[in-house]
This record gives structure tokens, C-alpha cells and sequence, in this order.
């Protein structure tokens, strides 16, 4: 999975509407948006891209019905990633930071930037109080890949590799493995009864496969 090119549901006239919606101001709405793709597009990434970002927003869309605000949780989405290092534990902190920077400087209340902010900060963990439902949606959709066909799954975990080129593979197996089993030790990997429904039982098949691959 390369950066490649925006598309559909992470295109820059569907951010414009959503922006719009939220009360932004349209011109700097738009002039931010070249900053997001140069973010989601940088060389190093190849799983966390704006390809992701799409994949993301369409799976909110399907359960937009579970959401208290789908618009919020669809703007988290959007900017949940902004900032990505390999390895680094603060990442959905200085993503939630700079997303509720942007917010409020396009115009947008401090009440909705946020409660983005607070919705970004929870995809370090992926867990959330179960009356949460912004938040049980927006860690469904970031998740919703590891329920993916076998061979969508497999191009995933190489395209996750290649983020930690860095790291020999004796530490990346080993890591690796340590946040598959924490994941697979979890009662359910997905808050929605939707999701559970339709991905759970594929997620945790292709989490083991992987977990098998790297301990063997």
C-alpha cells in the first residue's frame, strides 16, 4: 500500500463538505487540506496514508447509525494520523493536539475541537467506555482492516513492516507479536454489534495467522 492519490471518501471535496457542516470557515477549510495529503503522503508511510483515511471514513459511514455525532467522529478520522513515527508512543497525542489546533483556528467551537481531540486520543489504547458511542465508532472503522480477507489482511501486515524498516526483524517479531496477543486477548475486538457480527471471527483468524507466522 503506497500513499498514492486521494480518493473517494477522503477527497477534498468531501472534506470541504464536512468542514462546512461543522461551522468552518471554506477558505482556510480548503487551503488546509494540501497539508493533510503532504502529511498522509509522506515517504515513510505506507499503511497510515490517506488510502487508510478513506477506508476509515467509509466504515464511520456504515455506522453512522451508532454515532451520536457522526460528523465529529468523521472529522477524527480525518485527522487522526497526522502525526505517524514508527515506534513512537505519542503519536495520537500531537495528532490530537495539531487536529484540535486546526479546528479552532478554522473557526470551529472549542467544545466540538475538543471532543475530536478526545476521540483521537483514544486510538493509542483502542479502548472505550461502553456508553461511548462516538468513540466506539471511530475505533471500529481504524480497526475495521484486521477483519479484512485474508489476502487484504496479509498486504497490511507487510505494508506495517515496511513502516518499521528501522527495526531488525528479531525485534519487529518480537514486538509485533506482543500487540497481536494483547489485541487477541481482548473478549471483543469491536464495540458494535455490527461489526462484531461481521468481522470478529475473520479479525481474529488473521490476527492468529500472523501471530503463527512470526513465532514460528
Amino acid at each position: 500500500m503506497s500513499a498514492g492519490h486521494p480518493s473517494g471518501a477522503a477527497s477534498a471535496a468531501a472534506w470541504q463538505r464536512l468542514l462546512q457542516r461543522c461551522g468552518a470557515h471554506p477558505a482556510p477549510a480548503a487551503a488546509l487540506y494540501p497539508e493533510i495529503v503532504a502529511r498522509y503522503s509522506a515517504p515513510s508511510r505506507f499503511y497510515h496514508t490517506l488510502a487508510h483515511v478513506g477506508h476509515v471514513l467509509a466504515v464511520v459511514a456504515a455506522l453512522a447509525a451508532y454515532a451520536g455525532d457522526a460528523d465529529v467522529v468523521r472529522l477524527a478520522a480525518w485527522l487522526h494520523d497526522l502525526v505517524y513515527e514508527p515506534g513512537a508512543s505519542d503519536n495520537e497525542a500531537r495528532s490530537a493536539a495539531l487536529a484540535g489546533e486546526w479546528l479552532r483556528a478554522l473557526g470551529l467551537t472549542g467544545a466540538l475541537s475538543g471532543e475530536v481531540e478526545r476521540l483521537i486520543l483514544l486510538t493509542a489504547a483502542h479502548e472505550v467506555d461502553e456508553r461511548d458511542d462516538d468513540g466506539a465508532v471511530l475505533l471500529d472503522a481504524d480497526l475495521a482492516g484486521l477483519g479484512a480477507p485474508p489476502p487484504v489482511y496479509e498486504a497490511y501486515a507487510r505494508a506495517i513492516r515496511r513502516e518499521f524498516a528501522h527495526v531488525d526483524e528479531a525485534a519487529y517479531r518480537s514486538g509485533r507479536a506482543a500487540v497481536l496477543r494483547r489485541f487477541l486477548a481482548r473478549p471483543a475486538l469491536y464495540q458494535t454489534a455490527r461489526m462484531r457480527a461481521a468481522y470478529e471471527a475473520r479479525a481474529r483468524q488473521n490476527l492468529e495467522r500472523e501471530l503463527d507466522l512470526l513465532t514460528r
